[in-house]
């Protein structure tokens, strides 16, 4: 049987806090979508993987992309998880799979024996899925909080993901739900009439909603085993009469503009020293040679992502960047909250664990005569 994986990380997760959604904030250095998509990559019995990822969340995955084992094919998603896990399933249609596991990215602990049991139980039903049953009593309230009755807890369990479906039999339940959004797929199954099977669930497939999720999900994994390191970077590009200029991944058109092989953004050339510098890992110009005709132009965010890459392959993960920017112009105050959204992004980092500021050198030196622009890096990163 050919199972596909449908992995719904469009959400926003705003219960968990921070300014990044949820499934990619990082748990003890590796980001929690990542954590999900490296069970279900490394499993025998999933073939394509797909992963249905917000509106504008592009630039996110494409970030966390070097860290995974193997390829996998994003969407978009919609306006709810209904609409969303449609779209993955007309994507994975074109795969034609047997079957298809849906799972909630936030859900990072499953194992690999939970994936086996679904599959296994797909021979005999078209729906399977995880649940778990309680160890506390169960009382039924009304909406003043008040008890109401007891309830049965062997009548009733926790509902977890993936859920497995075989995928002709799914296909046509979505088709025929219309504009309908419900809660995850095996009510959607049910509405369709199909019977749904359970398997035991597992107390570790948590989702992650709030931040005594993380906090426990850290604790699980050990994070203060890691060690805390410092990379440094320092970079100086000549001022020149021109249209534009890239400071920090952001065109700022000034008539200035910087003079280099690539693109010369100072910025991200001294952010790019520092994360070499934190894996060990040389300087730009070894890895980008001003002498390299393929670096002609280039954009820096590139340089970025390959130190990053990099920093993740020797077991580093970014937690902070801080950017000063040397010079008498141009001015970077108008322009600072958009260079520290586009570090944010290349580096898969929450706003506020990047800094930007700008300082002059008082009219001394070529700073100071406004013939170049320095900047300076310093990146804060965990080593596992």
């Amino acid at each position: 049987m050919k199972i596909g994986a449908i992995i719904v990380a469009g959400g926003r997760g705003t219960r968990a806090g921070g300014d990044v959604p949820k499934q990619y904030r990082e748990i003890a250095g590796r980001p929690v979508l990542a954590r999900t998509l490296d069970v279900f990559l490394a499993h025998p019995a999933i073939g394509p993987v797909i992963v249905v990822i917000g509106a504008g969340d592009g630039p996110r995955f494409e970030a966390l992309a070097p860290l995974l084992a193997g390829q996998v094919e994003t969407v978009t998603g919609g306006e709810t998880r209904t609409a969303s896990v449609w779209a993955g399933l007309q994507a994975m249609e074109t795969a034609d799979v047997d079957a298809v596991m849906i799972h909630d990215a936030a859900r990072p602990f499953l194992s690999d024996n939970l994936i086996t049991r679904l599959a296994d139980a797909l021979r005999d039903h078209a729906a399977v899925l995880p649940a778990l049953t309680g160890a506390d009593a169960l009382m039924q309230l009304d909406a003043s909080g008040q008890l109401v009755a007891a309830v049965n807890r062997d009548e009733v369990a926790a509902a977890q993901t993936p859920q497995a479906f075989r995928m002709t039999e799914l296909m046509q339940a979505y088709r025929g739900l219309g504009e309908t959004a419900l809660p995850d797929d095996a009510a959607v199954a049910l509405r369709a009439g199909m019977k749904v099977q359970t398997v035991r669930g597992e107390a570790g497939n948590f989702k992650l909603t709030t931040p005594d999720d993380f906090a426990r999900a850290e604790a699980m994994l050990g994070a203060a085993s890691s060690i805390t390191v410092t990379g440094q970077g320092f970079d100086v590009h000549r001022l020149e009469a021109a249209d534009s200029m890239m400071l920090c991944g952001v065109e700022i058109r000034e008539g200035l503009g910087l003079v280099g092989h690539s693109d010369a953004d100072v910025g991200l050339h001294a952010l790019t020293d520092a994360i070499l510098g934190a894996g060990g890992e040389g300087d730009i110009g070894q890895h980008f040679s001003p002498s390299d005709a393929r670096w002609k132009g280039a954009a820096s965010d590139r340089f970025v992502l390959h130190a990053l890459e990099l920093l993740q392959q020797v077991g580093g993960t970014i937690l902070h960047a801080d950017i000063t920017l040397i010079g008498e112009r141009p001015k970077v105050g108008p322009y600072r909250d958009a260079m520290r959204g586009r570090v944010s992004e290349l580096l898969g980092l929450d706003l506020r664990r990047v800094n930007i500021k700008a300082t002059t050198t008082e009219k001394l030196g070529f700073t100071g005569r406004g013939e170049g622009l320095a900047a300076q890096a310093i990146i804060t990163a965990r080593m596992r």
